[in-house]
């Protein structure tokens, strides 16, 4: 079985991802794998974005490369016309080499990824905008016009999988606020196997 998970910036998707991992899933995490995307085309990226991308040890400064490609959309465009094509054939080698077993491709961008139509269905978490927006503050610690700049570029995130008319499965991770973090974590897990069973997951 192949499943895909996303979700918006700070919504806990990895947090998802790990209830999977419980369940005998291996998880691809393709935003990690975009930066060894990222050195691979890094002469690419040099050549297109200049040597001030590099740090001292010749690889490339993921926060500086972002910042000069963030709210610019011709420049974010050829960034990921370099990135896109490599992140798509590590996760197809990935998958071929776990012929057989149970996955899940995790992505940000998963409507994007060239395996998207293999998907048996597709995972979205979700959380309410103050929730993500506490979280990103917490983990990231960047300036609320960044945070506020990254959430208004997701605005129409959702509409994405829902015109790939794909089955989606909609996962709410809303935290332990006003719930202890134990009973969360029960509820997230009979959301989990709610889902599999229906997509006729045998456990």
């Amino acid at each position: 079985m192949l499943l895909g998970l996303t979700g918006q910036y700070c919504a806990g998707k990895n947090h998802i991802a790990k209830f999977l991992e419980a369940r005998g899933f291996e998880v691809l995490d393709v935003d990690k794998l975009g930066h060894q995307a990222i050195e691979e085309e890094r002469d690419s990226i040099v050549e297109r974005f200049g040597p001030g991308v590099l740090r001292a040890d010749g690889t490339v400064d993921r926060k500086v490369l972002g910042s000069m490609v963030f709210g610019k959309a011709e420049k974010l465009a050829e960034l990921e016309g370099l990135i896109h094509p490599a992140a798509n054939r590590l996760t197809e080698r990935w998958i071929q080499a776990r012929n057989g077993k149970n996955l899940v491709v995790n992505a940000a961008l998963l409507h994007r990824s060239s395996v998207f139509s293999l998907f048996d269905c597709v995972i979205l978490v979700k959380a309410a905008l103050l929730t993500r927006l506490f979280r990103a503050l917490k983990r990231d610690k960047l300036p609320i016009s960044t945070l506020i700049e990254r959430f208004r570029s997701q605005e129409h995130f959702e509409s994405q999988y829902y015109a790939n008319k794909t089955d989606i499965y909609i996962v709410r991770n809303e935290g332990s606020f006003g719930l202890c973090a134990a009973h969360r974590a029960r509820a997230l897990g009979r959301r989990i196997d709610s889902i599999l069973t229906r997509i006729g997951m045998v456990r």
